[in-house]
Order: C-alpha cells, then structure tokens, then sequence
C-alpha cells in the first residue's frame, strides 16, 4: 500500500451534552443546557467514518475518554463514593458539566500530528495539546496521550512528546490549527502553522480568545524536528476569531497541493507566504472571499471545516455537513466549486448534526495521520475500521448509550456506570488494553 492519509475519527462518548462550555463557539453557546441525544451523535459520527471507508478513504477510530471524571471532582474536595461525589458537583452545574464533557470527540484538537517524511530524524510525531484554555479540555492530554501511546507504540517509527506546559504563553490546540501542503501525501511538505495571539505582544482578537500562540506552535516545530525553511508561522485574523471561528480549522482547510481558506482566514497573503516553497510544481490556492460566502455564513454553515481527501482515482472530494448545503452562500459556491479546474471534483454532504450543534464539523471529529506502509504495519490493526467493526461499533453504541441527556444528568451515578461498562467493553474490542484510571489496578 503507497504512503496514504488515515483519518482517525473519534467515537463520542456517552455523556455527550450542550453545556456550553466554550467562549467563542457560537453553536455551543447557541444550545446551552438543550437536550442532546449521544446515542445519535455517536451513530452519526460513526456513519460518516463508514461513508468516507465506503469512498476507498483509510478510517481508523479513537475511543471516547472516561466521563464524568471523578478523579478530577475529588482533586477539587468532593469527597465520599462516586455517587455522593456527582451528588456534591451538582450544586455546581458548570463544574460538573465540564467534568463531564465528552469533548474528546473532536480529534482535531487531540495532537498536532507531524509526518515523518516532513521530520529530520524520520518518525512519524505526535504532542497531544494541552487545550489548557478551556477547563474541561486541559482534562483531555492524559488520556490522549496514553491512547496514542497505545496506538503507536513501536518508537523506532513513532515519537511522542509531552503536552506543552499548561499556561497562557503555551496554549495549543492541536491539529485545527495546522496544516499539512504537499505534492503528495509521501513527499516532504510544508507544514504551516496558524496561531490567534503572540504571548508577549501583537494583536490579539477583542471579543473571544485566542486558543493557540505562536510560542505553542514554534515549540512543536521544534519538538518534531522539522526542517525551519519547510515551516511558516502565520497568524488567524483576530476579525475571524472574534466572529467565532475559534479555531483555524473553521476558516481554512487544506490537502496535499490545495489550499481553501476564507479571505478573512488569515492576517498575512498567504499566496505570497507559501509560493516559495511550490516554486514551478501545481498548487491551488483557493480564496472564498466575502461577496461569494460572508464570514457569518461561512461559520455558521461550517463551510470550511469540511475535509478534503484524496480518493483512489487521485481527484479529491470535499465532505461537507448538511448545515453548508441548507445555507444558500454555502450552498452556491459548493456547486460552483467542482468547475474551478482545482482537484476537488467532488461535493459530499454529512449529518452530524449532534456535533455540529455543539460547534464541530466533520473536520473536528478527526485526526489526520500520513501513514507509510511501514508505519501502517506497525500501528494497532483494530482500530482501523472494517465493515466488521463498524457493525461491532454500532451495535455496541446502540446497545450502551442513552438518546437523551442534559448536563443535569450528569449526576446520575447509573450514567456513569453504564459510561464505564461500555468503555471496558470498547478497549477490549480495539485490543487497547488499560488506557481510563477505573481499569488501572
């Protein structure tokens, strides 16, 4: 098999809930406390693996994190069994709502993921983000790290780093904030690098917060041992953050030679930031300005973070949520965008609307990894997703998650009974072993 791209979605957790969490996300804030469904969210994010499998994609899968976590209550004073502590958070909605966001599900802010044909030493890297912005995702870089410690376990191909202290200087979030341009997905590319802030000085967005400083990303350019002249730094708009794209990947998506990005995406051209690199090789470059998709609508319809991938015949498809197709800007320039000579030859709709409702398209809901067939053959088999497993997934989601729950519930002890039980179930089918603390002895 030729060196490809290996979607890793992962799987959303049964606390699944709109707690609102997220200064910034409007569509999180937008349904604060409404009902959610996990059962669906955790079906839809499943069937939209199996769709992009069914295109000839490479689709692995992560597992959802252990939620609510108990272990996070009692570091702050709850104290007693498990049932009296969820008791004891639930005078304190948002603490308990935050301990129990199943959060995790969009991997895009799980590591910043660094190919081995891009890194000096030859391995594939991996630095989980420290999301130390945000409470109840600074709970998320342990278990990440233990999972894609499991996952790619043979360190002569694979290097884990640390997450980056967690302080303001080093906010990172991850792989929506990053991106990967190439000839190919097996030649070295240009690794590009958006933050929202400098640490020390610069401009910074006025309404919401800044989630990734460039301190952040020029440590993990460093930690990946990644060539200076293949790697830009380039800083997100503070007008696009504070109109509520939270994270790069909301503004700009890229795959191999094609580059689509809003035209408020980024403070700097970027047509001028990257042409060196290119030089005489093909690359598109496709700017959306705001007379074709206004920056609301480009947010609100999640054009943006859709993915681009590569199919087997080499043309690309774009994977759109169905919010892109119902917004009438979106909606044109999608139908337009097949006949603008680029390889994007394709336009496919997704509902993960569950997600979306708490401010996460399909781009969120996976991690990329660029895969060789040497590291492909030393990654964990189970966690690439068969029709087998898929079916597993399926019955073992419909079997364990409730299809309805507020964040009030998140106290009720049998949720977090029927959480775990279906975890340990989970780690032995993707041959796992012990990754949460409730398996640890």
């Amino acid at each position: 098999m030729p060196t490809i791209e290996t979607n890793f979605d992962a799987i959303c957790g049964p606390t699944h809930n709109y707690g609102g969490l997220s200064p910034g996300n409007l569509a999180s804030l937008a349904h604060t406390n409404q009902p959610s469904n996990p059962r669906q969210a955790a079906l839809q994010g499943l069937a939209k693996m199996k769709y992009l499998a069914d295109l000839g994609i490479s689709q692995a899968v992560l597992p959802p994190h252990d939620r609510p976590d108990l272990f996070t209550l009692r570091k702050l004073g709850f104290t007693g069994s498990d049932a009296q502590v969820l008791q004891a958070a639930s005078a304190h909605l948002w603490l308990l709502a935050s301990c129990g966001s199943a959060s995790a599900m969009w991997a895009a802010n799980a590591a910043t993921v660094s190919s081995s044909f891009d890194a000096l030493d030859g391995r594939l890297h991996f630095t989980p983000a420290n999301l130390a912005s945000q409470f109840h995702r600074i709970l998320e870089s342990a278990t990440t790290a233990m999972i894609l410690k499991k996952i790619f376990a043979d360190e002569s191909a694979f290097a884990h780093h640390e997450p980056l202290p967690a302080t303001p200087r080093f906010f990172d979030e991850g792989a929506a904030n990053h991106l990967r341009l190439c000839t190919s997905h097996g030649q070295n590319a240009l690794e590009i690098f958006v933050y929202g802030r400098r640490a020390s000085d610069g401009i910074s967005p006025a309404r919401f917060p800044a989630r990734q400083s460039l301190e952040a990303s020029q440590s993990i350019a460093r930690l990946h041992n990644l060539d200076p002249a293949a790697v830009r730094f380039i800083q997100q708009n503070p007008t696009a953050i504070d109109a509520g794209a939270f994270h790069n990947d909301v503004v700009a998506v890229a795959n191999e030679n094609v580059l689509l990005y809003h035209a408020a995406a980024f403070t700097e051209p970027i047509r001028e930031i990257i042409s060196d690199f290119f030089e005489d090789r093909p690359h598109h470059l496709i700017e959306v300005s705001d007379s074709q998709v206004p920056l609301p609508d480009a947010i609100s319809s999640y054009l943006f973070n859709s993915q681009i991938v590569t199919l087997p015949n080499q043309t690309m498809a774009l994977i759109a949520p169905t919010e892109s197709r119902d917004n009438p800007r979106a909606k044109q320039f999608l139908d337009e965008l097949p006949n603008f000579g680029t390889p994007i030859r394709r336009i496919y709709f997704v509902d993960v609307r569950q997600s979306m409702n708490n401010g996460g398209g399909p781009a969120c809901l996976r991690l990329r990894v660029v895969l060789s067939d040497h590291e492909r053959s030393h990654v964990n088999p189970a966690i690439f997703l068969t029709d087998k497993l898929y079916e597993s997934l399926k019955a073992w989601i419909t079997r364990h998650y409730r299809d309805r729950l507020t964040p009030a519930d998140l106290a009720d002890p049998k949720l977090l009974d029927e959480s775990r039980r279906a975890l340990d179930e989970l780690t032995a089918m993707l041959s796992l072993g012990s990754v949460y603390r409730f398996q640890m002895p």
